[in-house]
């Protein structure tokens, strides 16, 4: 039997949180606060929610923009970036940046040494409309020490043309802060079709997937939770998580598994097999393919 190696071991940690609206200050503290704890866990890689720092529904574009930020001179990315150097790991999490006068529902990437780069969320749900410009900065990859990281963001998830393109640029782990709020005849003894589709999309691109949810009920509008991780096969490592309840999942990985364990027979790979006689290699994106 060919001995298996764990060149890429990372643990990977979601924190399932419930930001308050418009207490920016307090949603960075306790963010931070559940960084260290995970930090204190072992993880090399934590991920947090979308609009960690914000909360989500704003109710006019005054609200928003108060509660938006330059990246990464703000001082939610500064905050990150300090315990990020600090503990020595890498962060995922979700922010309103403000560009100009343009927002963004977006998503950071910081490491030990500061910033890496930044993740804008293409397809908008529902009122995020009213506020947020669709993001233009496609679906980049970022190469770290600890592997290829693609991002993306909550409805994102529901394209599969997200995942593909991550995984053709070699991604190894997708990290996806999310909100997402019940889906319409959603039968409640069921997975949560989030669930669904993240582990569907996972299996289909031969990638780690870490889902980081919030919890609670904000001006109405009730969140589901159920964080979850899957492997490179789309199997849950761990959760879902708790549809009420704050918690932090941990899952420990080896993130060259993505790459190691694409084949699924002796003649079937599943980003070889694509007919790209039939349909545009990259998608029509203009992305580079790096999967190989």
């Amino acid at each position: 039997m060919e001995k298996q190696r764990n060149e890429a071991l990372v643990r990977v940690a979601c924190v399932q949180m419930e930001p308050v609206i418009g207490e920016k200050a307090r949603n960075i503290r306790r963010s931070v606060q559940r960084i260290e704890t995970a930090a204190d866990n072992g993880a090399n890689l934590v991920v947090l929610p979308e609009l960690a720092n914000s909360g989500y529904v704003f109710e006019t574009r005054e609200e928003a923009f108060a509660l938006a930020e330059t990246v990464p001179d703000g001082p939610t990315c500064e905050a990150w970036a300090e315990v990020a150097a600090r503990r020595e790991i890498w962060l995922v999490a979700g922010l309103s940046e403000r560009e100009g006068d343009a927002l963004y529902n977006a998503a950071v990437l910081i490491g030990p040494s500061g910033h890496v780069g930044t993740f804008r969320k293409n397809h908008l749900w529902n009122e995020e409309n009213l506020f947020f410009e669709p993001g233009n900065l496609g679906f980049p990859v970022f190469y770290t020490p600890i592997g290829r990281i693609g991002m993306m963001i909550c409805y994102d998830a529901w394209f599969p043309e997200s995942f593909r393109l991550c995984a053709l640029q070699g991604a190894d782990i997708v990290c996806i802060p999310t909100n997402w709020v019940p889906m319409p005849e959603q039968d409640p003894e069921r997975d949560a079709m989030a669930n669904i589709l993240v582990m569907g999309a996972s299996h289909a691109n031969s990638v780690f997937v870490a889902a980081a949810d919030r919890v609670g009920t904000e001006r109405g509008q009730p969140f589901v939770g159920q964080s979850l991780i899957t492997d490179h096969a789309g199997w849950p490592i761990a959760g879902p998580a708790s549809a009420t309840d704050e918690e932090i999942l941990y899952a420990d990985l080896n993130v060259a598994d993505a790459r190691r364990k694409r084949n699924w027979n002796d003649f079937n790979q599943v980003l070889r097999d694509r007919r790209t006689d039939v349909y545009g290699e990259m998608l029509g994106s203009g992305a580079k393919r790096s999967w190989v």
